[in-house]
């Protein structure tokens, strides 16, 4: 009897850490296959010609349309720099360098990947169209208003920042060389 029990316990650790890891590698995936710099997550993989089986499996899961491998790469960030989630009812300043690209965007979007900015016309931040700092970037989200590049957002739940390097062919694929990306700062929550 007692080796029926303790078969049964078996089975159920194995089963649960094994479909706890799969779904954990197909809905997020960090840990695997991802390039992680502070908050920031990348999949560097995606673009090539055979992509790890993680990043193919995260690919099949999300269903995002990506770039190649000489186009650019995405980082996606679900927290702050402190490893709070990101909440749409609080103020959030992205500081520091971007790495070289040739043009860049940064996106506040919900769970699903729709923008959650509240002003009409401003989706997005882009390179093109913001105020540079001496020491690189201070680009501000919210509902309250801010000074300098400021983004207004809506409503409340999770969100996540989504920033696209483009042309970026050093920084995709295998052997990346990004080793910073901007630091995202709780400023003011309710």
């Amino acid at each position: 009897m007692r080796f029926i029990v303790y078969l049964i316990i078996m089975l159920a650790v194995a089963l649960g850490v094994g479909f706890g890891t799969s779904y954990y590698a197909l809905t997020d995936g960090r840990l695997f296959g991802a390039i992680r710099i502070g908050p920031w997550a990348g999949w560097s993989e995606i673009g090539t010609e055979n992509p790890d089986p993680y990043s193919r499996a995260y690919l099949a899961r999300t269903g995002l349309l990506q770039l190649g491998k000489s186009e650019g790469i995405r980082f996606v960030a679900r927290t702050d720099s402190e490893g709070d989630r990101l909440e749409r009812a609080c103020s959030y300043a992205v500081t520091g360098q971007t790495p070289g690209a040739t043009f860049w965007t940064l996106l506040a979007a919900d769970p699903e990947g729709a923008t959650i900015a509240a002003a009409p016309g401003l989706s997005h931040f882009h390179s093109e169209r913001i105020v540079y700092d001496p020491d690189g970037v201070t680009l501000n989200f919210g509902p309250q208003m801010m000074p300098g590049n400021w983004l207004p957002t809506n409503e409340t739940g999770p969100f996540t920042f989504v920033m696209t390097l483009y042309d970026a062919a050093g920084l995709a694929g295998g052997g990346s060389n990004v080793s910073t990306l901007p630091a995202i700062e709780r400023v003011a929550c309710p």
